[in-house]
């Protein structure tokens, strides 16, 4: 599935293009996410996803494929897999740089989140690049870099996961309801059909 997004560039274009080609600057802005090694343009990490009970844990690596400075364009390639076997995630981003940052993905995935299906996760990847520009635009400018390495080095504990269902937000309830209503209706008939039947 492809998404695209933009967002105004919270920062200097040639700043922010540095900053989003080190994954040591991106990973704290990326909820649930945790860098686990870094070396030269591969990175591993992992991500953890909240979806309403159940928790997956994605490892996996990403790699810069493409870097055209002159354009600022870049092309990262990753790909994941629970850890418990419930699904992959591999994507194709390209992002480019100017007064403005447009990011395109080319997103496959399998297993649970997949069963959001492509409206609700093209509504909940849109909140996540509006949260990850603001936090992105905390990191740009007037932040000592030292202490920002310093904060956001390689972290081994994996953040809070990021809950899809609370993310999304009232769409899901629109959603899910009817769902649940519709549910519980099949149950009540079943139900007074067994009594009628005894």
């Amino acid at each position: 599935m492809k998404l695209t997004h933009s967002f105004e560039s919270p920062g200097p274009a040639e700043e922010v293009w540095e900053a989003l080609l080190d994954p040591e600057r991106v990973a704290p802005c990326l909820p649930g996410a945790t860098l686990t090694s870094v070396d030269g343009k591969t990175f591993r990490g992992e991500v953890k996803v909240k979806l309403g009970p159940v928790q997956l844990l994605y490892r996996g690596t990403g790699e810069f494929v493409e870097v055209d400075p002159v354009l600022r364009r870049a092309v990262m390639k990753a790909a994941g897999k629970d850890t418990r076997g419930n699904g992959t995630a591999s994507a194709v981003v390209i992002f480019v740089v100017g007064d403005s940052v447009e990011v395109e993905t080319d997103l496959a995935v399998t297993g649970r989140p997949a069963q959001l299906g492509r409206g609700l996760i093209a509504e909940v990847s849109g909140k996540l690049v509006a949260q990850f520009a603001e936090c992105l635009a905390s990191t740009l400018g007037s932040v000592d870099p030292d202490e920002v390495a310093q904060q956001q080095h390689l972290r081994v504990v994996p953040d809070e996961p990021i809950d899809l269902i609370d993310t999304a937000g009232v769409p899901v309830l629109k959603r899910v309801l009817p769902l649940a209503a519709a549910a519980l209706a099949v149950a009540l008939l079943v139900v007074l059909r067994r009594r009628r039947q005894h």
